[in-house]
């Protein structure tokens, strides 16, 4: 039996990703962290300490007493390590209504993370695939997204499982931010888990356990579907946090409404702790409209009754023209050094900080 050892530099740490190869059913069926019923299968873990590598090496193994030492040793080193592992914070952008500029406030917010030194994995779980093409990747008819990760990590569909590897979907993009791209199949990930025996809403949380990708970023950043079905509900339950753009209109207060029906439906399960709401964001201001203002006051007005006071709103982006240059352009406004994106840059740099200094599950 052949085991391959892929060992590649990270920005500050060295990750490791194991293939396994025919691994014996009764180690294949005990190990931690992998995408079940797939073979190779990919197990990632943190390695501690300075030691930098890169390359390939290749080691066998025979037999079933050389997969258990490693097994075992595997087991020990996870135990050792665990107290010393900080989980990611999973925070989604979610409106239910669409135009709200969610995506847009998802792709920047991100980048201003990175550049505070984060390692950012951004999952873009919206079938219209708008952040992979901010982020440049465009997914070809023949390519790999979350939705087949998705699919792999259930066991009862093992008859719709693809040879999808984590690492490989997994794309590096020229901001320093990581992403899970998107693709048209996620708009079908309802209909192919309808008739599993599992938990539903648990998919997306339990792949990222077992995947082992909430140890290896320090915020994991989710942009939702203008929906409120099971993407999004598998969205909330494996978020800590939600960020919730929204324009100052009727049809954003109702959007609103909605999304706090569907955190009150969450926690009737039982499944999961209810997310925590983290900013409510006024985007797309147009300040020379008094009925916009209106609106927006209104808005407030009623989120402050709801809360009781307890709710963190920003300060409106406004609907500027920077917005849209470089919403065009695919870059972030951190892209730009003329002073017109300034204003633009300390707005989403005040909510990367939100995200930061928000410590839900953090020791």
């Amino acid at each position: 039996m052949k085991t391959t050892l892929r060992l590649r530099q990270g920005r500050e740490q060295v990750i490791t990703a194991v293939i396994y190869n025919q691994l014996p059913n009764v180690i294949y069926n005990q190990l931690p962290n992998v995408i079940y019923n797939q073979l190779p299968n990919v197990i990632y873990k943190r390695l501690l300490g300075n030691s930098q590598f890169s390359g390939i090496i290749v080691m066998s193994f025979h037999g079933e007493k050389a997969m258990g030492l490693l097994f075992k040793s595997r087991k020990k080193e996870s135990k050792e390590h665990q107290e010393h592992q900080k989980k990611a914070k999973v925070i989604s952008f979610l409106n239910q209504k669409g135009g709200v500029g969610k995506t847009t406030m998802c792709f920047n917010a991100a980048v201003a993370l990175q550049k505070t030194g984060k390692r950012v994995l951004c999952i873009d779980m919206d079938p219209q695939a708008n952040l992979s093409l901010l982020f440049n990747v465009e997914v070809e008819e023949n390519d790999y997204s979350v939705y087949h990760l998705l699919i792999n990590s259930i066991r009862e569909l093992k008859p719709l499982h693809s040879p999808a590897l984590t690492s490989e979907v997994i794309k590096r993009t020229t901001s320093g931010v990581d992403l899970l791209p998107s693709s048209q199949e996620l708009s079908g990930f309802e209909l192919s888990v309808s008739g599993i025996s599992g938990s539903r809403p648990l998919v997306l949380r339990r792949f990222l356990e077992r995947s082992g990708l909430d140890e290896l970023y320090d915020f994991i950043i989710i942009d939702c579907p203008p929906t409120l079905g099971l993407l999004v509900v598998n969205t909330l339950c494996a978020s800590g946090g939600v960020m919730v753009p929204f324009r100052p209109d009727e049809f954003s207060k109702k959007g609103l409404n909605h999304l706090y029906d569907v955190l009150d439906d969450i926690e009737d399960m039982g499944v999961t702790e209810i997310p925590e709401v983290l900013a409510h964001i006024p985007n797309l201001v147009d300040a020379r409209r008094k009925q916009e203002m209106a609106d927006l006051q209104t808005i407030e007005d009623h989120l402050n009754e709801e809360w009781e006071g307890e709710f963190k709103m920003v300060s409106p982006f406004y609907n500027r023209s920077q917005l849209v240059k470089s919403q065009s352009q695919r870059k972030s406004v951190f892209d730009f050094s003329s002073k017109e994106f300034i204003p633009l840059q300390e707005q989403f740099n005040e909510l990367a900080t939100i995200m930061q200094e928000w410590n839900h599950g953090q020791n």
